[in-house]
């Protein structure tokens, strides 16, 4: 472990320990100790866990309480220590001589080398980079815990600052001291549901708080690779290439609790937050432009736009020129805040109409600077602003509506034969029309796709059309890009016969054209895991992306995948750089969009240096999937290993249906797992099933993910490979390919970062407790065969051997999640055997909630 990361969670653990003996005495301390030596005594195999598991069970309720949130806070805090070293270790790399590997910098210099200026200006201009903010129940923290760590997080960057005195160091332990034992005695579980506009402000906070001021740094930093002498003194060569979208408030799959009226104040919640960015964003840079007339004359058309701002609003603007007497352009961009002040609370008088309106006034303001040889005031900060606006408008992300095909099909039934509507019916007219003033008030571009769940074809996407055209007067149904989510096995391998009906659909036709015959399309990455394993869904996902792309390269159409990947391993999560190489060649052609969900939002945009690098290593991963050496690399490794990969498909996907498939599995897995109980800790708003149906097809694929990862077993990441990679052959074929295929080295990293997260000896103890030994050793057998075939063909001697900080992060963490699964059982085996008196039955609840809210804090992983 590194130095200042040791000393950080040192320093944090003495202090815990500190908070713990005042609160409980040194008794309550020595209770965690105990359970800390213990199961670092199992790992290192001095003990037998069945000697954890009696400590734990002696315990009052009362006490395992007490020590499963002592676990919980620590993790808590080992996650920003880590955080924390991660920052350094970005600094560094920051520091070193060539630019840092992954970044534009050096993603630019590589392609400029192998594909020439011209061929790198193309990939440039025409890059998309669109994360779309999805509020799928996945962060189990409370706001106000995320809220105290962040307090302590900011303390420990002073602590560590080496300008301190000691008098500063001294307040700084103390302050921290304070936040540490007010997060020790704030609840860890949420007592209320959270609402739908609960989940719009938590996402808020990361675009106030980060996403704002990274993007314009993100630009700036391809801006100074593409051109390092001119960066700051020449119009931008960067594109603002970052769109945000935003399901939260607009996702109404299966969530009864988001409705029309949530949907309207989410976009004005949204609205509310970027215009009070971009207002305060123009009067710092407006305040500190002081450029004098005399060195910086306007040009003709700042006087111009001065001179009508003069006769709409005279008395601000002499106002303005008192302030800033013989500063033209700082009185035009003190008077384009005042205009966005305006916008924000509706003054019709002085607000603006659209962000194109604000766009135009800075760029007269940008191109009078650089006229009058102003060139760094032109291009510096006044750019950054430029950026932003033309990465967030007036809206902040694209708000998209996502229901299922079902429901518009019930409420098209309905309208057709006329007679009285039903609530479903009349909710999905009112989100329509809620649809068309989003865009009366906000701009189309703020609310217009559409995406359909299971559609299953063409008649799914006529339905949404059909049903805007009946909400609104004739004439007036809101412009509408209706995208297909593609999620089964089954619904992949047919996407391009729906595409082909889309085709023949009049307003698809005429989008196409508006759009200058652009479409998107969504996979479902969490679906199409549960419905048939990870390894097919894999190969399937792929066999569609590149089914689609040939099928948008014979239509000439300009195609977007939106990729609904989760944070977890089973949901299609993992790094999200490697994601995008690993895609079918072709796919990408320099667009990725992708959702952004849960935990994921805030490990990737909690802190801004973390922010720059995730979107630093997605942007240069779509340039380099677009370049002709990548594409064509992969072309022929998908040529070559296509029959071999088959195989392991074939075989894993039997595998994995042959148990899910079981008489009782789906009882046994309910039984084995705090399934039900999760939904308990009220992570959101969205129940965990789509209808009250207990079996496996409705139950949604993050509880899913989610409750395998509680019983530290993982299924949804691996389950199926080992039978895949037995049925393979060939050793050195199997190598050959996780060398040269970036699909299969991506199948197989992910799958032992997963595995590495397994612990067998646990996940026999959960397993057991369904008393269905036949399952217990199927999934036992299948977690070594693929341990040690992962391991064969990886040539690791041991799970992430070539990943150093994660594999240290594991091993960091397992014990101390060990005390909490073994904590966690003892209240599952109580609640199985029922447990009769009411108030001991609560208790034992809250513990085992507890430990489940600990256990996604060690493992970083929910759903």
């Amino acid at each position: 472990m590194p130095d200042p990361l040791r000393a950080d969670v040192r320093l944090l653990g003495a202090m815990l320990g500190t908070v713990l003996e005042q609160y409980g005495g040194p008794e309550l301390l020595e209770d965690v100790e105990r359970l800390r030596r213990a199961v670092i005594d199992v790992r290192g195999a001095r003990a037998d866990d069945a000697a954890v598991a009696e400590l734990v069970a002696a315990w009052p309720l009362e006490r395992a309480d007490e020590v499963a949130r002592a676990f919980t806070v620590y993790f808590h805090l080992t996650n920003l220590a880590e955080e924390h070293q991660r920052i350094r270790s970005l600094r560094r790399r920051d520091d070193s001589a060539g630019p840092p590997r992954e970044s534009l910098a050096d993603t630019v210099a590589r392609i400029r080398e192998g594909e020439g200026e011209e061929r790198l200006t193309e990939l440039v201009d025409s890059m998309e980079f669109r994360p779309v903010l999805t509020a799928h129940p996945t962060e189990a923290r409370r706001r106000a815990v995320a809220t105290a760590i962040q307090r302590i997080s900011l303390l420990l960057g002073e602590f560590n600052d080496p300008r301190n005195g000691s008098a500063e160091t001294s307040e700084i332990r103390r302050r921290m001291l304070e936040e540490i034992d007010l997060l020790w005695r704030t609840a860890q579980l949420r007592s209320t549901k959270l609402d739908p506009l609960d989940e719009v402000r938590t996402a808020m906070a990361a675009f106030d708080e980060t996403i704002f001021r990274v993007v314009p740094a993100i630009y700036r930093a391809l801006d100074t690779a593409l051109d390092p002498a001119g960066a700051g003194l020449r119009p931008a060569l960067a594109p603002a290439f970052v769109r945000y979208g935003s399901w939260i408030g607009g996702d109404r799959d299966g969530n009864p609790y988001v409705t029309h009226q949530v949907t309207r104040e989410a976009i004005s919640i949204q609205s509310e937050h970027v215009l009070r960015a971009l207002e305060n964003a123009a009067v710092r840079i407006g305040r500190s432009l002081t450029v004098a007339e005399e060195s910086t004359p306007p040009s003709a058309d700042v006087a111009g736009a001065l001179a009508a701002a003069q006769a709409a609003q005279p008395a601000l603007l002499a106002q303005l020129a008192a302030r800033s007497p013989q500063e033209p352009h700082r009185q035009l961009l003190l008077y384009a805040a005042e205009r966005i002040r305006a916008t924000r609370e509706r003054d019709a008088d002085l607000a603006y109409r659209g962000p194109e309106e604000l766009l135009a006034d800075l760029r007269t303001v940008q191109e009078s600077l650089a006229g009058a040889g102003a060139v760094r005031q032109a291009h510096g900060e006044l750019q950054h602003l430029i950026w932003q606006l033309e990465t967030f408008g007036f809206h902040l992300a694209e708000l998209e509506i996502r229901q299922h095909s079902a429901v518009h099909a019930r409420a098209l039934a309905e309208l057709r034969a006329g007679g009285d509507r039903s609530a479903e019916t009349e909710e999905v007219l009112a989100t329509l029309r809620v649809v068309a003033w989003i865009q009366d008030r906000f701009g189309v571009d703020a609310c217009r796709r559409y995406v359909v769940s299971f559609t299953r074809s063409a008649d799914d996407v006529a339905a949404v059309y059909e049903l805007a055209e009946r909400a609104m007067p004739a004439g007036k149904a809101p412009v509408l890009d209706v995208v297909p989510l593609f999620e089964t096995g089954e619904d992949l391998a047919a996407s391009p016969t729906v595409l082909d009906g889309m085709l023949a659909l009049s307003p698809v036709a005429h989008r196409l054209e508006s759009t200058g015959r652009r479409m998107e399309v969504m996979l479902g990455y969490s679906d199409s895991a549960k419905d048939v394993g990870p390894v097919s869904a894999t190969l399937r996902l792929y066999d569609a992306q590149a089914n689609l792309a040939a099928w948008a390269r014979r239509h000439g159409i300009t195609l977007t995948l939106f990729h609904g990947r989760g944070g977890a391993l089973g949901r299609g999560g993992g790094p999200a750089n490697r994601a995008v190489l690993a895609q079918a060649p072709g796919s990408v052609d320099g667009r990725f969009k992708v959702t952004e969900q849960g935990e994921v939002i805030f490990a990737r945009y909690g802190h801004g240096a973390i922010a720059r690098r995730h979107v630093e290593q997605v942007g240069s991963a779509v340039l380099l999937a677009s370049t002709r050496e990548v594409r064509e690399r992969a072309e022929r490794a998908a040529e070559r290993f296509r029959a071999l990969a088959d195989r392991i498909a074939e075989s894993a996907h039997r595998s994995y249906r042959e148990l899910i498939d079981t008489e009782g599995f789906a009882a046994w897995f309910a039984q084995v797992s705090p399934l039900e109980e999760i939904g308990e800790l009220r992570l959101g708003s969205r129940p965990a099933r789509r209808s009250a149906a207990r079996g496996l097809d409705d139950l949604r694929a993050i509880p899913w993910v989610f409750a395998w990862t509680q019983t530290r077993v993982n299924l949804p990441g691996w389950y199926g490979l080992g039978s895949g990679l037995a049925a393979g052959g060939d050793l050195e074929e199997l190598r050959a390919a996780y060398a040269e295929w970036p699909l299969f080295a991506s199948l197989l990293d992910n799958a032992e970062m997963s595995l590495a997260k397994t612990d067998r000896q646990i996940a026999a103890r959960y397993l057991a407790l369904g008393d269905r030994a036949d399952l217990t050793e199927r999934v036992l057998a299948e977690y070594d065969r693929t341990r040690e075939l992962v391991l064969r063909v990886t040539q690791h001697t041991r799970l992430l051997e070539n990943r150093t900080v994660l594999s240290r992060a594991v091993d960091l963490r397992n014990p101390y999640v060990d005390a909490l699964s073994h904590l966690q059982l003892r209240a599952l085996k109580a609640l199985r055997a029922g447990v009769a008196d009411d108030a001991e039955r609560v208790r034992v609840q809250k513990l085992l909630l507890l430990t489940v809210n600990g256990v996604a804090a060690g493992l970083q992983n929910t759903g």
